[in-house]
């Protein structure tokens, strides 16, 4: 177990405090960052904040701090600065040491969560019965990044696929398919589209048609075993097609993962009544609401959340609102997180204000919506085809992967079936890495030539980077083992040492901010301080022991930047 930097800084801080002070401090107040001034490593910030509490001027707070401050062999010079800032410059020995103890980590230095929690995590959450595109890239990619955080931080990790599998969307596409006599016949995911669009069609130009749409839905929750049995038939080709497209993502979603709609049916009646029964819900012209304070719509008009419709139906409220409650109560989850779209913000602070008034979320509890923006094209428009239509996921990361094949067509030193294996990952990778990157809370622009740019903060250029890291250790025969000593002589060894220092806090704080892109920047950061240091620090043509600690230090490199990218769900391969 070796940690992080900043927490043993920060923690030695909280000690130097009590001894100085005897004042109540933790490591949350001794906020330590890594510096950007020249020969400072590390800047601690608590002074400041314990001087008003003590009534005493900033700087004679740090300076007393520093005066009680043991770092033993940890820092070259600890300097007090501005306003009472203190100002940590690491000893080039015991930094030397620490990288080799980070590499012999099997997990890099980051330490597991002392308090693991049970997180449920909802992501993707595709439609039935259609093609996934373009817009269901994000919420799969970017909770499949969370899980794979999550569980590399200790947590419990279940995995929740809410798929659209219930309601008048499968009541209009089992009817047309009788209308039409297509009910025996073998129908593809594309089929499936088509007949939709022919539903939906039928559905809002012709009444009888949808009044006996609408009756098929009841049938459907009646149990009526013709219906059920095309239902299950409609589930099944679309279970097929989403995990073909799971399977050319990389992303760890399986079928014991999915809980659709049509799971919570038999519990709407139960969570209409229960809400009912405890004064949650009321009347509101012939519909049962839940009405919130402090969410208002125009004029101040309460906002309401519909738990059953005046038909007696109900809607994806009440559907979200049984599916928390399980997720609460039945999976007791400690932290429920729905990857879902910015726009829905509202609702879900609806359902979760509405879940801690019933009780059945606890305060102990944690609730998050991890909002994003969408993918744009170049015009600055939802991406779409040329035609305007919704562009298929499939035809999205097949013209990736077709794209990346151009890049590596050349490596006639390569097999066929590697170079294949390359331009899925480099495919894939660019697809998925330009959106992880981005802040996920804006949109971004979806542009072929800079995602799969060979310079710039790209996929490509972090898997580049580590195939050619991993054609140096080659080319060096036989590679020290991870944690081989490592003395640190040159700038730009030092700061490859920092850079690799501070992978623990990457993974930290993305995590903490539910952000990728954080990560994202921490690789890249990597890879061109790696770059630097092996422009100015020849490997191969050092000598002795400079060469096995050089060779030590870019084998540590591989390492962070392969677990990196894989916590990003993006594959790496060996050669490029």
């Amino acid at each position: 177990m070796v940690g992080d930097i900043g927490d043993d800084l920060g923690q030695r801080v909280v000690a130097a405090v009590g001894a100085a002070f005897d004042v109540a401090c933790t490591i949350e107040d001794a906020v330590v960052r890594p510096s950007q001034r020249e020969g400072v490593d590390y800047q601690v910030n608590v002074a400041m904040a314990l001087a008003k509490r003590l009534r005493r001027p900033s700087r004679e707070v740090a300076e007393s701090i520093v005066s009680h401050l043991e770092l033993d062999n940890m820092a070259e010079t600890v300097v007090v600065a501005g306003p009472g800032f203190i100002n940590i410059t690491l000893s080039t020995g015991w930094l030397g040491e620490h990288t080799s103890r980070l590499a012999a980590d099997s997990r890099l230095g980051y330490v597991l969560a002392t308090d693991p929690q049970r997180v449920i995590v909802d992501y993707s959450s595709p439609n039935m019965a259609k093609e996934m595109h373009v817009g269901h890239l994000r919420s799969t990619i970017i909770g499949d990044s969370l899980v794979r955080l999550m569980e590399f931080a200790g947590h419990e990790v279940i995995r929740q696929n809410h798929i659209g599998d219930w309601g008048t969307p499968f009541g209009m596409l089992v009817e047309h398919l009788i209308d039409e006599g297509l009910a025996e016949r073998d129908f593809s995911i594309s089929d499936l589209n088509l007949f939709y669009q022919q539903a939906r069609t039928k559905f809002d130009a012709d009444e009888d048609f949808a009044e006996r749409a609408r009756t098929r839905v009841v049938a459907l929750q009646a149990g009526d075993p013709a219906t059920l049995e095309l239902w299950n038939r409609l589930l099944t080709e679309s279970k097929h097609h989403i995990e073909a497209v799971y399977a050319l993502l990389g992303v760890r979603l399986n079928p014991d993962d999915y809980k659709g709609e049509s799971t919570y049916q038999p519990w709407l009646n139960d969570v209409s009544d229960e809400l009912t029964r405890r004064g949650i819900a009321e009347d509101s012209d012939g519909a049962l609401c839940v009405f919130l304070e402090g969410f208002t719509g125009r004029e101040d008009q309460p906002v309401p959340l519909i738990v059953r419709k005046r038909d007696g139906g109900f809607g994806y409220d009440a559907t979200d609102l049984a599916t928390i409650r399980y997720r609460a109560q039945d999976l007791k989850g400690d932290h429920l997180i729905y990857v879902v779209g910015s726009p829905q913000a509202l609702h879900f602070a609806m359902i979760f204000a509405a879940a801690r008034k019933a009780e059945w979320v606890s305060p102990e509890t944690t609730t998050t919506h991890v909002g994003f923006g969408s993918v744009l094209g170049e015009d600055g428009r939802m991406l779409r085809t040329r035609a305007g239509a919704s562009l298929k996921l499939t035809d999205l990361l097949s013209e990736a992967v077709e794209r990346a094949s151009a890049l590596v067509a050349g490596r006639t030193d390569l097999p066929e079936e590697e170079r294949e294996e390359i331009a899925r990952a480099v495919g894939i990778g660019a697809v998925k890495y330009a959106d992880l990157s981005s802040d996920r809370e804006k949109d971004y622009v979806f542009d072929w030539d800079r995602m799969l740019a060979m310079d710039g903060n790209t996929a490509v250029y972090l898997q580049y980077a580590l195939a050619r890291i991993r054609s140096i250790v080659r080319r060096a025969g036989e590679a020290p083992p991870l944690g081989s000593p490592v003395s640190l002589t040159e700038p730009a060894e030092r700061d490859l040492a920092l850079r690799l220092a501070r992978f623990p806090d990457a993974v930290q704080t993305t995590i903490t901010n539910l952000q990728p892109h954080r990560m994202a920047t921490y690789l890249f950061d990597l890879a061109t301080t790696f770059s630097s240091f092996y422009e100015n620090c020849p490997v191969l043509k050092s000598e002795g022991q400079v060469r096995e600690s050089r060779l030590a230090l870019a084998a540590h490199t591989a390492a962070v930047l392969e677990r990196g990218l894989d916590l990003l769900g993006i594959a790496a391969p060996e050669r490029l």
